[in-house]
């Protein structure tokens, strides 16, 4: 790898340091071809991406960035997985971690904040963006049904008790 090579390597790590919601850095020393090829795979799914680079270039390219503290997890081989979602990498490869011993994960780092093992842990059991929207959905429409069905019911009642009381007539 040349020069401008390495150079545009360093750039693009640094892009993925910046603008992702969510970094995780995993050791995946004996992982098979197949292996790293699902774990990209599910990544992918979850609109995330998985980025094997040169320790030294990941350290390069951290320099000056609030997550910094990311250069100390990279040593031996290691697997960048990244998303814009703040939980979708973290999910994906603990899930993958919890299905295959060989992947392990070291932290990350969610925006400026340093992640250990229980931090990418405890992000990957949050719930993701689009869940808590719609749990947020939910909580604001539900006073609306409930009232709904509260100025309803008057009428429900009224119009059983009326036909109650028709067939009563009918029969007699």
């Amino acid at each position: 790898m040349d020069r401008a090579q390495k150079e545009k390597v360093v750039e693009e790590l640094g892009q993925i340091f910046e603008s992702s919601g969510v970094v995780v850095v995993a050791h995946y020393a004996g992982l098979t071809v197949a292996e790293m090829q699902d774990l990209r795979a599910r990544m992918r799914e979850a609109g995330g991406s998985v980025r094997v680079a040169k320790n030294k270039l990941a350290k390069i390219a951290l320099q000056g960035k609030p997550n910094e503290s990311l250069g100390d997890l990279l040593t031996g081989m290691t697997v960048l997985a990244y998303s814009e979602d703040p939980t979708a990498a973290a999910r994906v490869v603990d899930k993958y971690a919890k299905d295959n011993q060989k992947l392990v994960i070291l932290g990350g780092a969610m925006g400026d904040t340093a992640l250990d093992q229980a931090g990418v842990k405890a992000v990957a059991d949050m719930p993701s963006r689009e869940e808590l929207i719609a749990s947020i959905v939910a909580q604001i429409g539900a006073p609306a049904s409930n009232i709904a069905g509260a100025v309803g019911a008057p009428a429900s009642n009224i119009a059983s008790i009326l036909s109650t009381i028709e067939e009563r007539a009918e029969a007699a």
